[in-house]
């Protein structure tokens, strides 16, 4: 007897095999703009649907919002200036990290962990030892992996190293990535995720890029399109990658990476487009600069009416299928009393 499978029943119906849902992927744009503000950035969002980042070109003041418009000021204590990069966790249940700039002037990494008995927290300091500045980029949905860079250099200009680790509460762990690289040049480590899966990038030259996979101590490259000037920021659970790369024009446009299929996002109307965070549900945060300001975005995917309707012939296909199957189940079971199915 034949045996009927998904494959050939929709060559039968004359479809194709489901595809990649990269493809078919558009989405629903909304723009952020903190109250009063020209100058938002959009860094981190995790899967309940909140968002870190800050405003103020100049004086950057560090943000946690739910959208609409729900902001609430996000700052290390006394700091002159904060940005926060990355958030944790569900509604409610966040962990929050980025950097600070002390009124001396010095850059450091920090964690920000809700809950705390009265007294402790909730920032910590979050500082590579024999450093002299530091940023964390990126931190896990689940759990305490971090990923960010640090320097010998107060101005972190050189020196960069990459790095991921764990932070919290009973201290902070470091490992150094940046001599995995091709060339041990600056490097950043931006994001990870919770199997520990980093992305950053390198810079070969004064004047190139390249974006990076470190999983489990392999490096890939990150090129889209061919770019020489490519920075990978982002990365879900599920292994989705985004950041940004510029043309041969010259203009810089975001990028996401799903299943090493490629594609660009701009919102409409935008121009210096980074794409810097994503959640497990797809969900992209990042700015640009639009009619000379520079907004926050956040884009919500929603598949092409033509990837439902073909998820939707698939769902009547899977129907027939598994009534099929019962249907062989009972004819089985009467002629020899068992299921080996």
């Amino acid at each position: 007897m034949t045996k009927l499978t998904l494959a050939s029943l929709l060559a039968a119906l004359g479809c194709t095999v489901v595809p990649s849902l990269a493809a078919n992927l558009t989405y629903n744009v909304q723009t952020v703009s903190f109250p009063g503000d020209n100058f938002t950035q959009l860094l981190g969002i995790n899967d309940a649907g909140t968002i870190v980042g800050y405003h103020g070109a100049t004086v950057n003041k560090g943000f946690t919002l739910t959208l609409p418009n729900n902001f609430t000021d996000t700052n290390f204590p006394n700091s002159a200036q904060t940005q926060v990069t990355g958030v944790s966790g569900t509604a409610g249940n966040t962990n929050k990290v980025g950097f600070y700039v002390d009124t001396a002037g010095t850059t450091h990494g920090f964690i920000s962990i809700p809950g705390l008995p009265p007294g402790i927290g909730p920032f910590f300091n979050v500082d590579q030892p024999g450093t002299a500045f530091n940023q964390v980029l990126g931190i896990s949905d689940v759990g305490s992996h971090i990923a960010g860079y640090s320097s010998a250099d107060p101005t972190g200009m050189t020196l960069q190293r990459a790095y991921i680790g764990t932070a919290g509460l009973f201290g902070n762990t470091f490992t150094d990535i940046n001599g995995l690289l091709p060339v041990n040049q600056n490097s950043q480590a931006t994001g990870i995720n919770t199997a520990g899966n980093a992305v950053g990038f390198y810079l070969p030259t004064a004047d190139t890029s390249v974006g990076f996979l470190d999983k489990n101590g392999v490096i890939s490259t990150i090129d889209p399109f061919g770019s020489t000037f490519t920075q990978a920021l982002g990365i879900s659970q599920a292994g989705e990658i985004v950041g940004f790369y510029v043309d041969g024009n010259g203009v810089q446009h975001g990028y996401t990476d799903i299943n090493g299929i490629f594609s660009d996002f701009d919102p409409a109307g935008s121009v210096n487009t980074t794409i810097n965070g994503v959640n497990d549900l797809g969900q992209l945060v990042g700015f640009a600069t639009i009619d000379d300001n520079v907004v926050g975005f956040v884009a919500t995917p929603t598949p092409e009416p033509a990837t439902w309707s073909l998820l939707g012939i698939t769902g009547i296909v899977l129907i027939g299928v598994r009534r099929l199957r019962f249907r062989a189940k009972r004819s089985t079971s009467v002629s020899s009393g068992s299921d080996h199915s």
